[in-house]
């Protein structure tokens, strides 16, 4: 009796507690680019599945989300509150969800070589840049 009481309070307070859930994650792409669907799938092998939009106005969807025109890629993902601008780096996607840094996003301004999305056998060096609502950008991390 003891057992099922303690089993009932149990249950009870696991169906009270506040479900933690997924960031809401969108990918806007363009839909003839296929480098945009392989970022998708290293978020995706990283335990961040996206929802993919396909959009024929990603000049707009940047202008929306803020995204710098000198850090602009072609795509665009909008995770947790921040934005994900070309070729992020799953850990460093997972780091700012973790840390909650005072930024709107991070970018990889172009198609560098070697980055997620861009694996051609050929390892470009590029900058991950961070960049906040009033225009400030700096360098996050180098890869």
């Amino acid at each position: 009796m003891l057992i099922r009481s303690l089993f009932r309070a149990g249950t009870l307070l696991a169906l009270s507690l506040p479900v933690l859930a997924a960031p809401v994650a969108t990918l806007f792409k363009d839909p003839n680019c296929g480098c945009c669907g392989k970022w998708g799938e290293h978020m995706a092998s990283h335990q961040l599945p996206l929802k993919s939009e396909n959009r024929s106005d990603m000049s707009a969807i940047k202008d929306r989300l803020q995204v710098p025109d000198k850090l602009r890629s072609c795509h665009t993902a909008s995770i947790g509150g921040y934005v994900f601008e070309g070729h992020v780096p799953a850990d460093l996607v997972q780091k700012v969800l973790r840390e909650k840094p005072a930024i709107l996003g991070l970018a990889v301004a172009g198609m560098p070589q070697g980055s997620p999305g861009m694996e051609t056998g050929v390892k470009q060096p590029y900058q991950v840049m961070a960049f906040d609502a009033r225009g400030k950008q700096w360098v996050y991390a180098t890869r």
